[in-house]
């Protein structure tokens, strides 16, 4: 598995959290460390990679859930493609294989689950990158806070990368879901500053599970896109449990033309690239019959849901969580027999309007 080091995430400008800032929505972030929340007598333990596979994220009408086997083709899919696999007029031989980005530690991206009862903690939000102010300081219509684990700041695990409180570089994405309230908390370039006692994060957005909200157009989220990150990863609590997996992944391309509904933020301006937001469909003839029932669920959700991109990256990595019950062993050599050129790209916005495209 090769790791992926991508701390700017094509965000130009260096994060230098030395100020306090903490916006949502343009409002100041309490200047106190622990928020005082609603009075709870729900579990507030703190579960590293909760089971959610009972659980519905988001509505079944959200982006993520939205079967698009039968939905129609963009007219520049074969153009999409041929860019991804690196194909040029002067060279049209390159081809893209598909990638795991997860594994076991410190491979993908961690997640915990706690009560609704856990502590909030004010996050600090750099106001020399220019997403402080598209950055919540808490739920809408709660106290501010995020719920961090005091695990996060002391244990391995809990933070991409896999190092106790972050550390100084990587993307660095904290995930953490309130069970009672369902409501997803997400950052990045997340890291405990001992020296001041404080969490930092370069940007952090909340999500309603419940609900289909989106990000305000042209704000960003934890993820480039403005999209959430935990819907999209591929998680094995779900492809260990019975059914199929009925939501589109997080997949990376090497950089970006603009971006299209869901998305609602821009990264980049490459001619030819595909916009943040765009959605590839593994072709209905390919055939996965023969692989391993836990690779073959993954491979289904990609022909019924998806892969939906959601940050600049390497070409066609899709993202999983952290989880040691993986095996790369078999995840590895069957992703990679798959390449760019078996996916197709679906109409852009299918579902809704266009939006933010050059």
């Amino acid at each position: 598995m090769v790791w992926k080091d991508q701390s700017l995430r094509c965000r130009l400008l260096p994060l230098v959290l030395t100020a306090v800032v903490g916006c949502s929505r343009g409002e100041r972030t309490p200047p106190a460390d622990r928020l005082a929340g609603p009075s709870r007598t729900t579990d507030a333990s703190v579960v590293l990679l909760e089971d959610f596979s009972a659980r519905h994220l988001f509505p079944a009408n959200n982006w993520w859930n939205a079967d698009v086997s039968a939905a129609p083709l963009d007219p520049n899919s074969r153009a999409y493609i041929d860019w991804i696999s690196g194909r040029t007029p002067q060279d049209s031989t390159p081809i893209r294989p598909l990638h795991p980005d997860f594994g076991p530690p410190p491979y993908g991206i961690p997640y915990a689950g706690v009560g609704g009862g856990q502590p909030l903690l004010s996050v600090f939000f750099s106001p020399y990158s220019p997403y402080g102010n598209e950055s919540d300081s808490g739920a809408p219509g709660r106290p501010a806070g995020y719920p961090i684990p005091d695990q996060a700041r002391t244990q391995a695990n809990f933070i991409e990368g896999g190092v106790p409180g972050g550390g100084p570089s990587g993307d660095r994405h904290l995930l953490v879901i309130d069970r009672d309230d369902w409501l997803l908390f997400e950052t990045w370039a997340t890291r405990w500053n001992a020296a001041l006692s404080r969490w930092e994060a370069g940007s952090g957005a909340v999500f309603n599970l419940a609900t289909n909200e989106r990000r305000p157009e042209g704000w960003t989220s934890a993820d480039v896109a403005g999209l959430p990150i935990f819907p999209g990863l591929i998680r094995h609590d779900e492809v260990a449990a019975p059914g199929p997996i009925t939501h589109a992944f997080r997949v990376t391309v090497r950089a970006t033309n603009g971006y299209v509904w869901p998305a609602s933020h821009v990264a980049g301006d490459t001619p030819g690239a595909p916009p943040m937001g765009a959605r590839l469909r593994l072709k209905a003839s390919v055939d996965i019959s023969h692989y391993s029932p836990e690779v073959r669920k993954i491979f289904q959700a990609m022909k019924t849901y998806g892969l939906i991109v959601a940050d600049n990256g390497t070409d066609m990595y899709i993202t999983g969580t952290m989880d040691p019950n993986w095996d790369n062993d078999l995840l590895n050599p069957a992703f990679a027999s798959l390449t760019a050129d078996d996916f197709e790209v679906i109409q852009l916005g299918w579902g809704q309007g266009t939006a933010g495209v050059p």
